[in-house]
């Protein structure tokens, strides 16, 4: 932050994670100025040398952290890991049920030699029948009814983003934060738990309050029976599209006046939502034909103008141009670790989040594997010699 210091400065967290949900924790964690050490194996984070659809991953969700290779397997990096957490504030896990307890790094194990530490376990339920399975952001998207109502009837799909580990990450966040706030109170630590498939279950509680309102099982976002009576992606007349949401009756007379709409003003069996939802198939044909005739910048300009809700129909890659974004420090830029692009820099959303109007800023780039291996064990005691001969030994690692 620019203009003050963030507010989790001091707040030691040490992470024990891969994939999306652990690394999602840390990250907002980190941005908001804790001290994030990122343990990884020898070989460094698996999740460094994904491809495809997790090129991404590791990127996205590990700046403003340190990294250091210990293995955990070892007496020696046992050792390691006891000092680490001696005098952190918080740990973060998301390894499978049991994992972190066979290591000899489970909640009761650790908060013994630390009893104000924060054990945050990022799984994919919360206790009960399901509670030793394993789980997937896809697999609780299905088995939550998320991709059902992502999908097309009939056609179940994911939602376009990991979307569940990172709000169970999110929630895990949350519950921290609330821990910390807790042990101000007693001095004591304790566990938190996040999950996949009660966040999936969070997520589509909204249709699940829907059922129980209208009596009537919600079918896919994809054909659903709208809220409003303009809800829609319309075509403009240079072949773009445009989404253009209605959503209240003041909306409504601004959205008629600005595009000439005069008759539909005037009309009292339109004043009200529900009486234009019922007239669906009156009103969207006129609409249609009226945005068919403007490009998509004059029909953007003139819904800006009138306060009418529209987005352009983007892609991600569109996020690295977008206007806002650039002038307003949203995105920040980083230098790729890993893969074919190794040493290069781009830009990625920073945290959406402002405190006096400011936003977090980059601290610290995304750490290659181990590089911080050397600073925190001098950190944690260690001198040049042992340092050394644990390097020697293989059971730590140090980036080059």
């Amino acid at each position: 932050m620019a203009q003050a210091s963030p507010p989790l400065e001091g707040i030691r967290v040490i992470e024990f994670t891969h994939m999306v949900m652990g690394p999602t924790v840390g990250v907002i964690l980190a941005d908001l100025g804790a001290e994030v050490i990122k343990v990884e194996p020898l070989g460094g984070d698996n999740t460094r040398r994904l491809g495809g659809s997790g090129a991404g991953y590791f990127p996205m969700y590990n700046r403003n952290k340190k990294s250091i290779c210990v293995d955990l397997k070892s007496p020696q990096g046992i050792e390691v890991v006891h000092r680490l957490v001696a005098d952190a504030d918080v740990v973060i896990e998301n390894f499978r049920p049991g994992a972190m307890d066979r290591l000899g790094f489970g909640y009761a194990q650790l908060s013994a030699l630390n009893p104000r530490l924060v054990y945050c376990s990022l799984k994919g339920f919360l206790s009960g029948p399901y509670e030793q399975r394993t789980a997937l952001d896809e697999v609780t998207q299905m088995m939550g009814g998320l991709a059902y109502m992502t999908g097309l009837p009939d056609r179940p799909m994911r939602a376009g983003s990991s979307v569940i580990d990172i709000t169970g990450g999110m929630f895990g966040v949350i519950g921290i934060l609330a821990a910390l706030e807790r042990r101000h109170r007693s001095g004591q630590g304790e566990q938190v738990t996040s999950s996949l498939f009660e966040t999936t279950a969070f997520m589509v509680g909204q249709h699940m309050a829907q059922q129980a309102v209208s009596g009537e099982v919600p079918p896919p976002m994809s054909v659903r029976r709208s809220a409003w009576s303009v809800y829609d992606i319309f075509e403009t007349a240079d072949g773009e599209r445009v989404f253009v949401g209605v959503v209240s009756d003041t909306l409504w007379q601004r959205f008629c006046e600005a595009f000439g709409l005069a008759e539909f003003a005037a009309d009292p069996g339109l004043a009200k939502n529900n009486d234009r939802v019922r007239q669906r198939d009156r009103i969207l044909p006129v609409i249609e034909a009226l945005f068919r005739g403007l490009d998509k910048e004059t029909l953007m300009a003139r819904l800006e103008s009138a306060g009418v809700p529209f987005a352009p129909i983007n892609r991600p890659a569109d996020l690295f141009d977008d206007p806002h974004l650039n002038a307003t420090g949203a995105l920040q830029t980083v230098t790729l670790t890993d893969g074919d692009n190794a040493g290069q820099t781009t830009r990625l959303p920073a945290l959406p989040l402002e405190l006096h109007g400011a936003k977090f800023t980059l601290r610290r780039d995304i750490p290659r594997a181990g590089e911080h291996t050397r600073e925190v064990l001098a950190a944690l005691g260690y001198d040049e010699e042992r340092i050394a001969a644990l390097l020697a030994d293989g059971r730590v690692a140090a980036g080059t």
